[in-house]
């Protein structure tokens, strides 16, 4: 199997946030033209217990029939592991494009704004893992319309995460009509850190925006068919990045390799991504 034919994977435990999950990546899966591993985690508690396996059964037998109603001859498959949901996530994530997860479980609390097996996979998988957000606090609410295509990538201006920039241009691609949005929140203290001007605030905003152009360069002439908009703003990164995110079909954010065992996977700006965005965070090994 090549990287080409690697599933995307979606995780549901039967909560509203996961369906989420499983339309978003029913989506992927067809405009990549990949095919879909729907995944239930068991709990090892119910290791002894007959009516887990049935549960689970059934839950993936409505996975499927959601699936194919959306995506009729989309090759879909199902896997029911015995384990703990990131610890499974994050093995099958060695054979899969991307994984896919809802922003909280049936487990989570209603406060929290991202769960915590959500958190660990996107900390530890070797993939990329899209944790679904629909911009809603409760799941009473109308769901977020998926009204906006551009697909939205934060980058420090001095980055090179090729993997992360690949993501995204692909990304745009898939997506007709996208513009793929570089925003990089900078300041004068972050201009001071990478060598930039240091008491003029517009040189260090052409600084910026020269950097992130030698950025994208190289892979514009690979993606003509993609619009580039580079969108240095001044500010917080990760502030930057979630307000960006409410108007994105997509953001992308990297994570450094290193760590993964202690869940330390994710900066600053990306846990803040991940866990506050208004729509669904794409997080990028590297």
């Amino acid at each position: 199997m090549t990287a080409r034919d690697l599933p995307v994977i979606a995780g549901v435990d039967g909560s509203a946030h996961s369906w989420e999950a499983l339309d978003w990546a029913v989506g992927e899966a067809v405009r990549r033209g990949l095919p879909l591993l729907v995944v239930h985690v068991r709990p090892q508690a119910r290791r002894v217990e007959q009516e887990g396996v049935r549960s689970s059964e059934e839950l993936l037998a409505q996975a499927v029939l959601r699936a194919s109603r959306a995506a009729p001859g989309l090759p879909t498959s199902t896997l029911a592991p015995l384990d703990f949901p990131s610890a499974a996530l994050t093995s099958l994530s060695r054979d899969a494009s991307t994984v896919v997860v809802g922003s909280r479980g049936l487990g989570g609390f209603r406060s929290l704004m991202i769960g915590s097996n959500s958190l660990a996979t996107a900390s530890m998988a070797r993939c990329p893992v899209v944790v679904v957000h629909t911009g809603r606090t409760d799941e009473s609410e109308v769901e977020r319309a998926d009204a906006f295509p551009d697909v939205v990538v934060g980058v420090a201006a001095d980055d090179s995460g090729g993997e992360v920039l690949d993501f995204a241009f692909e990304a745009a691609a898939s997506r007709p009509g996208a513009r793929l949005r570089f925003v990089h929140g900078w300041t004068m203290f972050s201009s001071m850190l990478s060598g930039g001007p240091v008491f003029d605030s517009g040189a260090a905003a052409d600084a910026a925006d020269r950097a992130l152009a030698e950025l994208t360069a190289g892979r514009c002439e690979t993606y003509p068919g993609v619009e580039v908009v580079r969108e240095p703003v001044r500010g917080s990164a990760s502030r930057t990045l979630v307000t960006a995110s409410a108007t994105a079909a997509l953001t992308v954010v990297g994570r450094r390799r290193g760590g993964e065992s202690l869940g330390l996977g994710l900066s600053p700006v990306a846990l803040t991504t991940v866990t506050h965005a208004l729509g669904p965070v794409a997080v990028v090994p590297t």
